[in-house]
């Protein structure tokens, strides 16, 4: 593994001139440790490894039963490295530590990796359990093994078998390690937009958002809209295909972005949501979220691709370009027509909301009126009474009409209506769950 270690070391860590802080890699030295209070929630001890975490979890929530456990986790794993693998003539790459090294045996000195770290104060945050400590050694790349398998049947039953080592000391990393090594660090590197930015944040310990489509689409792109676009005549990679797991972000509710159609309709109704600094989870067992596209939402997301800054209107001159795309009527007299009812006071725009209500009126989206959902936080302080488990609510999707109920202003609220603008939530708890 040496000749590896410092190519690994690069695109995760990224080369500071300062040095990667022992703190921030303490964060991400734990294990996928389960929480005591929830039986298929991973635990998060401190701020950072959630790029990991979140993206591990979201099979997770689906497996309620506790006999689940060891095989849901395996077979999370096992999936993300399939998921990852260019091609399987290369086989599956697995880091685990070295053959009589451990966390707590390793050779390496604390005073030795400070040649690669910088000692800075802890955090004040909850600490992970003792045996979750790194000991002797806080190098970036530990004492470590490659074991490369060939067959997806092998690559599952090696997961399995090392079990006990994701679950202990730098177990995430370890498997991260794996994920890099198994996709291939020239591969990641020709996806990843800025060349220079490492997976990690050395300043700030938080996982890029390359690092997040690595885990839950296979490519380590930096962008979150479908397909590629032109800029200044470089190339930027989007996503190229549905993923089976969603992503909204609250950077979107505050226009930093804007998250495609692959994303946000993924193939099960699970979904990462992002903050500005942590990752959670939101999700539901209501198939119908991700059915066929129904003719409203095609009318929709037609009629947002002519409002690239998402205003929520176009200019009227636009109005027949719209409607020609979704196969309307629009000989010029009618669209003239829709023109004077749409936009009665000459504003010379057209709404959104009027737009569906005219073409799309009653349209039954296949989505229940209300059903039941579950958000996930890895981090005790952000739960309520420091317990990691699932908080429980109600979702109400109502139409593009004035809703008749109307809950909290929250983040989780703002992030889900980047996806149904007019979802409302009704949780169990007495508060809203933590985005953070």
């Amino acid at each position: 593994m040496s000749e590896l270690n410092k190519d690994v070391v690069d695109l995760v860590w990224g080369r500071p001139s300062s040095g990667v802080s022992v703190s921030i890699f303490r964060r991400w030295a734990q294990g996928f440790v389960f929480s005591e209070s929830e039986l298929t929630a991973l635990e998060q001890f401190e701020g950072g490894p959630c790029a990991v975490i979140a993206p591990v979890q979201h099979v997770l929530c689906l497996c309620m039963l506790e006999e689940e456990q060891k095989m849901a986790l395996c077979s999370t794993l096992s999936e993300i490295l399939e998921s990852v693998c260019s091609s399987t003539s290369t086989g599956f790459c697995l880091v685990t530590w070295a053959k009589g090294q451990s966390p707590h045996t390793s050779t390496q000195t604390i005073t030795q990796a400070q040649s690669q770290t910088q000692e800075m104060p802890e955090p004040a945050s909850s600490q992970p359990p003792q045996e979750q400590q790194p000991s002797e050694s806080y190098c970036l790349f530990p004492s470590c093994s490659k074991r490369t398998v060939m067959s997806v049947a092998d690559l599952r039953e090696e997961v399995l078998s090392l079990y006990h080592t994701w679950r202990g000391c730098c177990g995430v990393l370890l498997f991260l390690y794996s994920v890099i090594l198994t996709k291939g660090i020239e591969n990641i590197r020709n996806e990843i937009q800025d060349t220079m930015e490492p997976l990690i944040d050395p300043v700030h310990g938080h996982g890029s958002q390359s690092l997040v489509n690595l885990l839950i689409t296979g490519h380590a792109v930096s962008n979150v809209w479908d397909g590629d676009r032109e800029c200044s005549g470089m190339k930027l990679q989007g996503i190229h295909k549905q993923a089976c797991v969603g992503f909204l972000t609250l950077m979107e509710s505050l226009r930093y972005c804007k998250v495609g159609a692959f994303l946000k309709s993924p193939k099960f109704p699970i979904w990462i949501l992002g903050s500005e600094t942590h990752l959670s989870v939101f999700f539901t067992k209501e198939m119908s979220l991700v059915g066929p596209e129904s003719p409203s939402e095609q009318a929709r997301r037609v009629f947002q691709s002519f409002d690239p800054e998402d205003n929520g209107f176009i200019p009227e001159s636009l109005l027949e370009d719209v409607m020609k795309a979704l196969d309307l009527v629009s000989e010029p007299e009618y669209v003239t027509l829709v023109k004077s009812k749409l936009d009665p006071e000459n504003l010379g725009i057209i709404l959104l909301g009027p737009f569906l209500l005219e073409f799309f009126p009653d349209q039954d989206s296949g989505i229940p009126d209300s059903f039941p959902v579950y958000h996930y936080n890895g981090l005790k302080q952000s739960n309520h009474k420091e317990r990691v488990e699932y908080v429980e609510g109600t979702a109400l999707v109502l139409g593009f009409e004035d809703p008749m109920v109307r809950t909290d202003d929250t983040p989780v609220k703002r992030c889900l209506q980047t996806k149904w603008p007019y979802i409302e939530l009704l949780w169990t708890t007495d508060r809203s769950p933590s985005l953070n």
